[in-house]
């Protein structure tokens, strides 16, 4: 009788990851510094300006990719969670509940803008609802959620995560001094951060920079909002079931939309109320956290080839800007008729 053998993963992974990993560390513990040393800039903003100027300054190895990408999306996740413990869960729903008016019109938006855009530009459906999903819910982790249910080609993905990663960037320079100057309480801030910012990152990183009250409700809302991924791959799920029922075995892959990090936040928050993580250990908590979003920051910052953002065109950056200020208008109005400001 034959055994089936089982191949272990490679051993050496976390080896792999150490270029990357120690390139952003190094470039991280720069921005952090610098950031008490000029706390109207932020270590986050420095983070993404000093990984933005290595990556197209220099010519960075292939190796350093592995380590750069599990900087940029695990130790953000891992960010979000330890930021939990310094939120109370009865804080938590109350902001979350009390944000889902704007946070539905937001969503309306952003899905209305990026469809009328994508036919008034002639930008192919497919890269228009990846460019739309990633506006209305959480950047790239949204577009990364859909793309085994709508099966775009590679092209597009890359379209789409470069025009929705270059107003990422953009909102993290623009919104703080945007709210200083409109005036915007740490609440109303918090709110149009949370709703009207694409990536978790750059909403957390805006939010603190504005903040530290600013920054827990930025963070409760866009917590909030990543949940609505799961509502909308289902209904995109239920789209492409019925566009492809006349073609059999096609169905679309729904692994993968659940944010398992909001779960982790959760939990966080609970224990915190319960008096179940001990006084002494909150500040720490809250330290490792804001230098785990600088470092993913600056792996973001790594990430950015700005030559590829230039060649993806005019159409999809139009279509993402018009799109990424629709929502932020849409945000700041229903909040001024809400008298939420």
């Amino acid at each position: 009788m034959s055994v089936a053998t089982v191949t272990p993963p490679p051993a050496d992974r976390p080896t792999r990851l150490l270029p990357g990993l120690l390139l952003s560390l190094l470039l991280a513990a720069l921005a952090f510094a610098l950031g008490h040393a000029l706390p109207l800039v932020g270590g986050a903003v420095l983070g993404i300006v000093l990984g933005m100027l290595t990556r197209n300054a220099l010519a960075l190895p292939a190796s350093v990719a592995p380590g750069i990408r599990f900087s940029a999306k695990s130790l953000l996740q891992a960010a979000v969670i330890l930021l939990g413990f310094g939120l109370d869960l009865r804080a938590v729903v109350h902001t979350g509940l009390s944000s889902l008016a704007v946070t539905l019109v937001t969503l309306s938006v952003a899905f209305l803008t990026a469809w009328g855009l994508a036919r008034l530009l002639k930008v192919h459906h497919v890269l228009g609802t990846l460019i739309g999903v990633g506006t209305a819910i959480c950047g790239g982790s949204a577009i990364a959620a859909v793309a085994p249910i709508l099966r775009p080609d590679e092209h597009d993905t890359a379209l789409a995560m470069s025009t929705i990663f270059l107003f990422n960037l953009v909102a993290v320079l623009l919104f703080p001094p945007l709210g200083h100057l409109l005036g915007l309480s740490d609440a109303g801030f918090g709110l149009w951060a949370g709703t009207a910012i694409n990536d978790t990152s750059s909403v957390v990183a805006a939010g603190y920079h504005y903040s530290q009250a600013a920054g827990d409700i930025a963070t409760v809302v866009k917590l909030a909002r990543a949940t609505l991924i799961i509502p909308i791959c289902l209904a995109l799920a239920g789209w492409q079931l019925w566009r492809s029922r006349d073609r059999a075995g096609a169905r679309p892959d729904l692994r993968g939309i659940v944010p398992w990090f909001i779960l982790g936040f959760l939990i966080a928050s609970a224990l915190r109320s319960a008096g179940l993580v001990p006084a002494v250990l909150l500040a720490p908590l809250h330290l490792a956290a804001q230098f785990l979003i600088v470092l993913a920051l600056t792996a973001i910052g790594l990430s950015a080839d700005l030559h590829r953002m230039v060649a993806t065109g005019a159409r999809p950056l139009l279509l993402g800007l018009g799109t990424w200020f629709a929502v932020a208008a849409s945000s700041l109005l229903v909040q001024g008729l809400m008298r939420q400001v």
